[in-house]
């Protein structure tokens, strides 16, 4: 039996929450139309969803203060503010993902809405399933959680040695099977991703960069829900802190799109968080590492990465 503060109507109250915002992100980031989001828009839109997710987690803390206590509702509330720090960290590592891929097939800008908005999307059902998948497994299994921890080790070293490679597109085997099994033009038709060509159903280019995109998606995913369980098990917790760092995605994925070689050296603050991660879940049963001790050295390592980032760019010109 999953373990949660969180009664059925907050599990309402809040996939309603998201899919009303859903419907307003669609319409503040361009609509039904293609679209360039500015930096401006982009970046008012990210502050709304840092804001939301803090207004969120003080609305939990006082609501959890009266109904279960105070000490309860302070470890929920920082559990969920750390849970929420590590995945929108580790997104912005797949924001350099989308960079790539957008780059390699040459999507102009005001296409690259459409396909973020059915990433994020396909994002939020996946980590419904896995959120509720992993929260049972953890409660019938325990020791799953030194597996996770294990794999977030060996995954942040494998990227603190792999950081300033980048990974040939072409050979993901997604897209081979893709090109294999479906006819592709060889140009943009718009946002569309198929149309009819002779007679016959024709996908275009932008199709394969939303197929490669969920599957970064994926991969993502694979990272993310794992390291929150060093935080918490509480499923509610980890969806809603897992929702906010998505639903923030598109936006900034914009405000970082002119700007992410100055940021190039974040990729070991992040490999250093996974590690951190991985070793404080291996570590659970000798050393127990408050959740506000891992909140400071999270924010330490992301923190120190980003300045070092700033300082070796300083120079570089735009």
């Amino acid at each position: 039996m999953m373990h949660s503060v969180a009664q059925p109507w907050m599990w309402l109250v809040f996939i309603g929450f998201v899919l009303a915002m859903l419907a307003v992100d669609v319409l503040a980031l361009g609509g039904s139309k293609a679209h360039k989001v500015s930096i401006r828009e982009a970046a008012a839109w990210s502050i709304v969803w840092v804001t939301l997710a803090l207004a969120f987690d003080f609305g939990m803390w006082m609501y959890l203060s009266d109904t279960v206590g105070r000490d309860i509702a302070t470890t929920k509330a920082m559990e969920f503010l750390t849970g929420y720090v590590i995945e929108k960290s580790l997104s912005v590592d797949n924001v350099f993902v989308f960079l790539m891929i957008f780059a390699h097939f040459g999507v102009p800008p005001q296409y690259q809405r459409k396909v973020l908005l059915y990433g994020v999307l396909g994002a939020i059902i996946m980590r419904i399933v896995m959120v509720l998948a992993g929260s049972w497994v953890v409660t019938q299994f325990a020791w799953v959680l030194y597996v996770f921890g294990a794999f977030l080790l060996i995954t942040g070293f494998r990227m603190l040695v792999s950081a300033e490679q980048k990974p040939d597109i072409e050979a993901n085997p997604v897209l081979k099977l893709a090109k294999k099994l479906l006819p592709f033009t060889n140009e943009f038709h718009q946002e569309k991703f198929s149309i009819r060509q002779a007679g016959k159903r024709v996908f275009t280019p932008l199709l394969l960069v939303l197929l490669l995109i969920e599957v970064s998606d994926v991969i993502f995913a694979v990272d993310s829900i794992p390291a929150i369980f060093a935080v918490t098990t509480d499923p509610f917790i980890v969806f809603t802190s897992n929702i906010f760092a998505i639903m923030g995605l598109r936006a900034l994925y914009f405000l970082l799109a002119d700007m992410a070689d100055r940021f190039h050296l974040l990729k070991f603050g992040l490999a250093f968080v996974l590690m951190f991660v991985g070793v404080k879940m291996l570590i659970a049963e000798w050393l127990h590492v408050p959740t506000g001790i891992s909140l400071l050295v999270i924010a330490a390592l992301l923190g120190s990465s980003i300045i070092a980032s700033l300082f070796v760019t300083r120079n570089q010109k735009h």
